[in-house]
């Protein structure tokens, strides 16, 4: 059969796969049971291959004889410069779960600390820059492009100020969201930006739920975490495990922490930078039982082309990091306003129907939602930009989640996460904007209690 024909019919099957009325379970099923028995006519097709490969993983991951993995062609994000696709495996489903017992899903919305000056940033970027400095610049790429995304009940916020963090958390609050989780800047013993976080720590205020994830990146002047234009750099190693930990611990006896089996939940952006994870994760779990902690239930974040499963590697979980896995191309807008632009455009519903219909893991996984995407902030001319992100197909799709996590996961581990509460250079916003209003908060509380 031709390559071309090849193509199209898979396009073909995949849409008609998509559009079927029927349970993700019985989807799953049926797909292995074509696969299984067509296999002969598909064998050229990367789905096939794909399915093949996933379908070996889950025998060894979950010790059964079959397995079901649902896949649809992928495509690198460009964001970060991460271009190989991410889908694991999935265990074995013999039909539709049973009822799920009591409990509720919370949500954790990721929180961006850089909206106050440091001397760092003064020093790289100009005297008194932050994240704001990126936000009001930014400028239209096409005729009804929505940017600048600009503030609205917060304003230009400095979070320096306990008045701004405290109204934060009343407005997350009062939209559903159980807690934030900061992102941590850590540099072989050199934090930055953690003024919000250690103020939040000291003072027991706001009295709202928190968690940490460590961006073990490095900082480059092309917002990417590569190693071109580095401003600062990781240096990993045993002794830097051990003093990250320890700079961690008045965070981790906050009462406040969010724990999951009774543990602090602590994230790690990019687990493959580390040189051997499941070490790190012993020397932080060693370290916390001497000092009369519990072990921290340490969390593999899904982003730029991350694939293992995190329990090979001594972690307990993984949590997806929508638009990173899969994002599906849109064509440009008709009406450019800027001829120098070399980015691209995304289809937002195509990419949360990815995500949706993602089945299970064989392993504690936490799905996330976005509102929505588009870095033109950062990159003005290479930017990457999802189109038709509006409130009610993310609402869509978190709803989705919140069901999917109240059907496969067991009360202690119904958490879901949102990327993320105010990363505005990359429109990724619950917070009110001028645009919106609190129309994604309102879909925030209403996907969470449907």
């Amino acid at each position: 059969m031709p390559s071309r024909i090849r193509a199209l019919a898979g396009q073909s099957a995949h849409l008609l796969y998509r559009r079927l009325p029927l349970p993700l379970p019985a989807k799953w099923r049926m797909k292995s049971f074509l696969y299984r028995h067509l296999g002969m006519f598909l064998k050229h097709s990367a789905n096939y291959q794909q399915w093949l490969i996933q379908t070996a993983a889950t025998r060894t991951a979950t010790g059964q004889a079959s397995g079901h993995a649902a896949h649809l062609p992928l495509l690198g994000t460009g964001l970060g410069g991460a271009d190989s696709p991410l889908i694991g495996p999935i265990p074995h489903t013999s039909g539709i779960p049973s009822a799920p017992e009591a409990g509720p899903v919370r949500l954790i919305a990721f929180y961006l600390p850089q909206y106050h000056p440091i001397p760092e940033n003064d020093r790289w970027w100009g005297k008194g820059f932050t994240e704001w400095t990126n936000v009001t610049k930014a400028m239209p790429n096409f005729v009804g492009h929505y940017q600048p995304r600009l503030p609205a009940d917060l304003g230009f916020y400095d979070l320096r100020l306990p008045e701004v963090r405290e109204e934060q958390a009343t407005l997350a609050r009062h939209y559903g969201i159980y807690g934030f989780c900061y992102y941590y800047y850590w540099f072989a013993g050199k934090r930055l930006l953690n003024r919000p976080l250690d103020e939040v720590v000291q003072s027991g205020r706001p009295d709202f739920p928190f968690c940490v994830c460590w961006a073990n990146e490095n900082w480059s002047r092309r917002w990417d975490g590569l190693d071109t234009e580095i401003l600062i750099a990781q240096k990993h190693s045993d002794d830097d495990d051990l003093n990250f930990i320890k700079a961690l611990e008045p965070a981790l006896r906050d009462r406040r922490y969010i724990r999951i089996h009774g543990r602090p939940l602590l994230l790690v952006y990019q687990p493959s930078l580390l040189p051997n994870a499941a070490r790190t994760a012993e020397i932080w779990r060693r370290h916390c039982r001497q000092a009369g902690l519990v072990e921290p239930y340490v969390t593999a974040v899904q982003s730029l082309g991350f694939t293992e499963n995190p329990l090979g590697f001594g972690f307990d979980a993984a949590v997806e990091f929508p638009p990173h896995a899969t994002a599906v191309l849109a064509k440009q807008p008709a009406k450019m306003l800027n001829p120098d632009f070399r980015g691209r455009f995304y289809d937002y519903v195509a990419t949360a129907e990815y995500f949706m219909t993602r089945p299970p893991m064989p392993y504690p996984f936490f799905r996330t939602a976005m509102p929505s995407w588009d870095n033109t902030a950062r990159r003005q001319d290479t930017s990457d930009i999802f189109l038709n992100a509006e409130p009610e197909h993310y609402e869509r799709w978190l709803r989705r989640l919140v069901e999917q996590t109240r059907w496969y996961r067991p009360p202690e581990e119904r958490w879901v996460f949102i990327n993320a509460w105010n990363e505005w250079a990359e429109s990724a916003v619950l917070e009110p904007s001028q645009r919106f209003g609190h129309t994604f908060l309102l879909a925030t509380r209403d996907a969470l209690h449907s």
